[in-house]
């Protein structure tokens, strides 16, 4: 069995031995080192070549950020995993490592205290990433697996009344690129599930409405489901589309029913009740991100005549969610992530235009 080496990074004693022991329970990981700060992170990068980082946010010396700053300078597609508190500052500077490079993150436990749970906390986190941005990286550019597109099946005859995007891993930096391609007058409603915990999905919305000439903000249970507004659910609730009487304003119901491909928010959720809402006038993007939530959503979608755009795998940093459609031939294309802003917006105007 091939070993995925990982460099585990935090100035914590008590940390550093909850990440090597949920990281041992493994056997296809090996912890290669530690190191206590920044300084030696970025030595040991250079010295261990690992396969993966794992890179705590507050340390001295170095802080995270700018240890990673340094690793991406020689190692740009080393997969670098934050460590990061559940908390406004910690959702801060996550969201900054993120937008620097970082490959994604995981919340540290609350209460280190209790070992045990602390470490099986840690291993369901951080050992499905490593797995996951590990096997990303042995791709390179230009090798990617063949796309299936969806057999030529005609659309519904409705204009697309809303978007729907869906994503993880990787998530946050495509959506920061994705919604400043899309203009204000984009004409239909954003609704956008990014797994994501509380805190960090507030400080995601209020990033994201800095950069796009859309507004965007974390949804509100009852919120008007408005064109020119991007909706994002909040973490640990899914997003679900309601309209009372089926006549009245499309409206935001959040719910904390159970959890769907793991994950609460789910992508599945939200697509399942736009279907209700919109039928075969929903566009859903499926961007970057592990597993496969959105698959059997984007499925329904797909057989009411909905359009369905894919993130592609060279442009992603996990190319699980957006594989998972493409490979089920449900995806109308597949495209790099510089090209589906423009490709949403024709989409969109062509299909109201006619």
């Amino acid at each position: 069995m091939t070993q995925i080496r990982v460099l585990v990074v935090d100035d914590s004693a008590l940390v550093r031995r909850l990440v090597t022991t949920a990281l041992g329970q493994a056997p296809d990981i090996e912890v290669a080192g530690v190191a206590r700060d920044g300084v030696e992170a970025v030595r040991m990068v250079d010295e261990l070549k690992p396969d993966v980082v794992t890179l705590d946010i507050e340390m001295p010396n170095l802080d995270g950020l700018g240890a990673l700053t340094q690793i991406r300078e020689k190692h740009a597609r080393l997969p670098v995993i934050m460590f990061s508190t559940l908390t406004e500052r910690g959702a801060t500077a996550t969201l900054d490592a993120l937008s620097r490079g970082a490959s994604d993150y995981v919340t540290k436990p609350s209460n280190t205290g209790q070992i045990a749970d602390g470490i099986a906390a840690i291993r369901d986190q951080l050992v499905p990433r490593i797995r996951a941005l590990a096997g990303m990286r042995k791709l390179t550019p230009g090798t990617s697996r063949p796309i299936v597109r969806r057999e030529h099946q005609p659309h519904a005859t409705q204009p697309v009344s809303a978007l729907l995007i869906g994503c993880s891993t990787g998530g946050p930096d495509a959506l920061a690129r994705l919604l400043p391609r899309l203009p204000a007058d984009l004409g239909v409603p954003v609704l956008v599930v990014q797994h994501m915990p509380p805190v960090f999905t507030t400080m995601l919305a209020q990033r994201l409405d800095k950069l796009s000439a859309l507004t965007v903000r974390e949804a509100a249970d009852g919120d008007e489901v408005r064109a020119g507004e991007v909706l994002i659910a909040p973490g640990d609730f899914h997003l679900r589309l309601g309209c009372v009487g089926r006549i009245g304003p499309v409206r935001a119901v959040l719910d904390q029913g159970d959890q769907e491909n793991f994950c609460r928010p789910a992508v599945d959720v939200l697509f399942r009740s736009a279907l209700d809402v919109y039928g075969g006038g929903a566009l859903a993007t499926v961007l970057t991100g592990m597993g496969h939530d959105g698959l059997a959503g984007a499925r329904q979608l797909a057989a009411a005549g909905a359009r369905i755009l894919v993130q592609d795998e060279e442009s992603s940093v996990v190319w699980g969610m957006p594989g998972a459609v493409a490979g089920a031939g449900l995806a109308d294309d597949v495209l790099p992530l510089e090209q589906l802003g423009d490709r949403i917006v024709a989409t969109v105007r062509r299909s109201r235009a006619a």
